[in-house]
Formats: C-alpha cells, sequence, structure tokens
C-alpha cells in the first residue's frame, strides 16, 4: 500500500492551517439594553482607543443596526470580541 499523498494535497492542507491568519472583522450590533456609556466604556477596554473613536463606533452602531469596530486576525478579534461579550454585547466575527 503507498502511504504518499497524492501531489496537491499537502499544499491544500498547508493552506488550512494559515487560514487563521486571514483577516477578520468583528461586528458589534446594537441593542436596547445597554446606555451609551456602558458601550462606550466597554470598547474603550477592548479596543484601547480613545472615547471619541468609542462613542463614534457605539453612535454607528444605534443609527445603522451594526458597526465593524475592529480588523485584525482571528486570535485578536476573538480578545476583543470576549471583552464585549463580558457585558453582553452581541458580537460577530466574519472572515473577510
Amino acid at each position: 500500500m503507498n502511504n504518499e499523498q497524492p501531489e496537491g494535497i499537502l499544499e491544500t492542507l498547508e493552506e488550512k492551517k494559515t487560514s487563521v491568519d486571514l483577516p477578520f472583522k468583528v461586528i458589534l450590533y446594537n441593542d436596547n439594553v445597554h446606555s451609551f456609556d456602558e458601550v462606550i466604556a466597554q470598547l474603550i477596554k477592548a479596543l484601547g482607543c480613545s472615547f471619541t473613536k468609542a462613542r463614534s463606533l457605539a453612535y454607528e452602531a444605534h443609527v445603522k443596526g451594526k458597526s465593524t469596530i475592529f480588523f485584525g486576525d482571528l486570535t485578536a478579534c476573538l480578545k476583543v470580541s470576549s471583552i464585549l461579550e463580558e457585558i453582553a454585547l452581541h458580537t460577530q466575527i466574519l472572515s473577510e
């Protein structure tokens, strides 16, 4: 029995291994539970951004129903999302 993999399989497996390095984004959805101050404070904590930037992102989520708040690798997106979800904000991570 031949244990060698057909050509192309190894390259495909290698591509799948690096798929977590693809650009991802975190989306924050609007809700009617949290105050603007709560959302802004959590965005500052999650993103390390300024009050002005956090307020702008919170306002966009409020007006449009959602806001793309962060771009990065999967690990960074999971970290940002988990901090926002500490106070039960609704987020989603999507690949670009």
